[in-house]
């Protein structure tokens, strides 16, 4: 039976660190050859004895003066111990030895990058990637893409990847990361043209798919974006990004039915997220099936209890079936979450109103009006509230103020009007009235809504009467 190899490994260790000892204290009979001094510096690294693995380095520099290896493992300690000009000094002896090894301009990359010397580090990786193919110069052109990274030069991060795949097409991690530049660059055009190359060579490649179709999605070819992924799940069944994403080109798309389909694998595949959950609520919520809407968003809120706008959107479906009392529940937790959220103010204002309850609703679309003063829709709903409350002299002065705050929109005139025939003010409602008709005459509607027995006036038919003729000629 063949002893345990590790425990051979420690033995020579063992004596690998007696030989070194024995070499400190100048014994003359003591020899370590190159490559055992490498794993004498490794030992000491792995145990993170930084000041011992310099010992070790720079002994072994002594011993083989000419040691490019040895003069790199020594930058190497240096580089952790912040010793950054000496670890560059070392690296430069070293390049004037050999050049052809590629940890010299890693850790020669590293050495900039912590002197703050970008610029150098690039020149340097520029000059590597020449020097290099295959493999080596795969992983020279990933740690120039890292540095542009981190100095935002995002185009050239795109760059480098563009140029892994042209020698690497399938792989990976260059495939996983150019999905995500080719969004935050905007370079959609370029990146289909190259996986659409990877395609005719690599017909079976689920990435360069997918990585394909997410590039239509943002240039909003949804049809063609869906047919992409639905070849990277052809691939692999299994690739849950690509149902997901599938799931927002068929939301765009307004095809409902088909996004809860795949949404619901991309449940059954990956760990269930609330994003996941609302999205399928939102397609329900589409098609008018407001109580499959709700479970869904349920489930959401379930995962993510703390997001307000998950119980506004339950308060909208039981809105839709004209259940105001279970719709004004939903809306205290959303409002009591976030009070400063305008749009949850303003429903359950409208389910105040809707139940009777108008000195309520007056509140809430007064909350609306005090965060939104220069928006249209709280104003309008305050006033028509006050109006059907037949709070009229409040909604004349409240309308007055949403016609300072909204530059004399033609609504608020037509309001102002209504509010001045109930007030039985008639001529200067009647002067109102004409001059929301001269700036708007689409605006009438709104104005017969909120006064339908206006229409029993005559001077009121009189004037629209005028004003029909006149569009007439």
């Amino acid at each position: 039976m063949k002893e345990n190899p590790f425990r051979e490994d420690r033995e020579q260790m063992r004596e690998l660190l007696k030989l070194y000892e024995n070499l400190k204290q100048g014994r003359s009979h003591s020899f370590i050859e190159e490559d055992s001094f490498e794993k004498i510096i490794n030992y000491f690294e792995e145990k993170e004895d930084w000041n011992k693995a310099l010992e070790a380095a720079r002994l072994a520099v002594q011993q083989f003066v000419y040691s490019s290896v040895l003069l790199i493992k020594k930058a190497e300690v240096l580089l952790e111990l912040r010793s950054y000009k000496e670890a560059l000094a070392e690296l430069n002896q070293a390049e004037l030895l050999d050049q052809g090894n590629i940890d010299l301009y890693i850790l020669k990359t590293d050495v900039y990058l912590a002197l703050d010397q970008q610029d150098k580090a690039v020149v340097l990786l520029e000059k590597a990637i020449s020097l290099f193919q295959g493999e080596e110069r795969v992983e020279l052109l990933f740690e120039l893409a890292d540095v542009y990274d981190d100095y935002e030069g995002f185009d050239k991060v795109f760059d480098c990847l563009k140029l892994i795949l042209e020698d690497e097409p399938n792989n990976e991690e260059a495939l996983y990361k150019i999905c995500f530049w080719t969004d935050f660059t905007g370079r959609s055009e370029e990146s289909i043209r190259l996986h659409q190359r990877i395609i005719d060579d690599f017909p079976y490649n689920e990435l360069a798919w997918f990585n394909l179709a997410a590039a239509y999605q943002s240039l909003k070819l949804y049809e063609k974006a869906i047919d992409a992924y639905q070849f990277a799940i052809t691939i692999d069944e299994k690739f849950d990004f690509a149902y997901r994403n599938m799931g927002d080109a068929y939301i765009r798309l307004k095809k409902f039915k088909e996004a809860i389909e795949v949404l619901e694998k991309v449940i059954e595949l990956a760990k269930p997220e609330s994003v996941i959950y609302e999205a399928i609520g939102h397609c329900y919520d589409r098609v008018h099936n407001y109580a499959q809407a709700r479970f869904y968003y349920r489930k959401a809120s379930h995962m993510n209890p703390g997001e307000s706008k998950l119980f506004y959107k339950i308060a909208c479906t039981y809105f839709n079936e004209q259940q105001w009392e279970s719709c004004a529940r939903q809306l205290d937790i959303a409002i009591k979450q976030h009070q400063l959220k305008p749009e949850y103010s303003l429903l359950m204002g409208e389910c105040k109103m809707l139940l009777g309850l108008h000195k309520e609703a007056i509140q809430y679309f007064s909350n609306v009006v005090r965060l939104r003063p220069r928006n249209t829709t709280g104003w309008e709903a305050l006033i028509r509230c006050l109006f059907k409350g037949e709070f009229f002299e409040e909604a004349l002065e409240q309308v007055n103020a949403a016609l300072q705050f909204t530059q004399g929109k033609p609504l608020f005139l037509y309001y102002k009007s209504a509010i001045l025939f109930r007030l039985q003010h008639t001529a200067k409602a009647l002067v109102q009235l004409e001059m929301a008709m001269e700036k708007s005459p689409k605006g009438l509607k709104r104005f017969i809504e909120i006064y339908p027995s206006i229409l029993q006036n005559q001077q009121v038919v009189d004037i629209l009467a005028r004003f029909k003729r006149k569009k007439s000629i």
